[in-house]
């Protein structure tokens, strides 16, 4: 730990209101009308061959500006789909969040990163560890998890699939030793991991909303899927 490091306080989700992408279109289409109208009427008005340079550069710039305004603009568009977000970061700041679903259209240089809402089930490895009478199990569980705040999901954590998967591990772990697999090989009055799986569960869901808090994440639900003795001693405890 570095003294002289402070905490970053955590990202906070807002909300964007991004343009509506169909009116945006719409003006795109009306000013290219309007382009070609201009450009068939100023050939009627004022041939070329009166000043064919000046009139050709003019055209040429004006369709060069024109193409390129046109493509620039249509890199802003961009789709939200049911139960997902796009979270807007412009030069290094983030904008916000658009979490309703539709077409929209905002600065062009934007950057939109795509984060989903929907409901995650994750189901872990299992895994050996020692329970608190220091017996060798096996155990893994299940979880059901949600992004609850986009910007800290994107900014906060490098990855926060992968966050998940090690947040879960080790909660799993810290579960299993500090809970004896029954209640009949320990004199410790904790609830077992066999008997007590009401309880056991929820103290794994609220370990886990700790741990994952910092990611932005809500969990749902967590429990225990797999749990038996070590191959190596689980005929002699059975």
């Amino acid at each position: 730990w570095n003294p002289t490091m402070t905490d970053r306080p955590a990202s906070q989700e807002r909300t964007f209101r991004a343009l509506n992408g169909w009116l945006v279109l719409l003006g795109v289409v009306a000013y290219w009308a309007a382009v070609i109208t201009y450009l068939v009427r100023l050939s009627d008005v004022a041939p070329l061959d009166r000043h064919p340079d000046i009139a050709l550069a003019t055209v040429i710039i004006g369709g060069v500006v024109s193409v390129l305004g046109t493509i620039t603009t249509l890199c802003g568009f961009f789709i939200v789909n049911p139960n997902m977000s796009r979270v807007l970061v412009l030069f290094g700041r983030y904008r916000g969040t658009v979490r309703s679903d539709g077409f929209y259209w905002t600065n062009p240089f934007t950057m939109k990163h795509e984060i989903s809402l929907r409901v995650h089930n994750l189901s872990s490895e299992t895994i050996k560890v020692n329970d608190l009478g220091g017996n060798p199990i096996e155990i893994g569980a299940v979880v059901v998890w949600q992004v609850r705040d986009t910007a800290q999901a994107r900014f906060d954590v490098e990855d926060y699939f992968q966050y998940v998967d090690v947040q879960i591990e080790t909660a799993i772990r810290h579960l299993a030793k500090t809970h004896p697999y029954d209640e009949n090989v320990s004199d410790v009055d904790v609830p077992s991991l066999r008997g007590d799986t009401a309880e056991t569960a929820e103290e794994l869901k609220v370990e886990l909303q700790e741990r994952l808090a910092r990611a932005g994440l809500a969990v749902l639900d967590a429990r225990i899927s797999h749990l038996a003795y070590a191959q190596e001693i689980a005929s002699a405890m059975l």
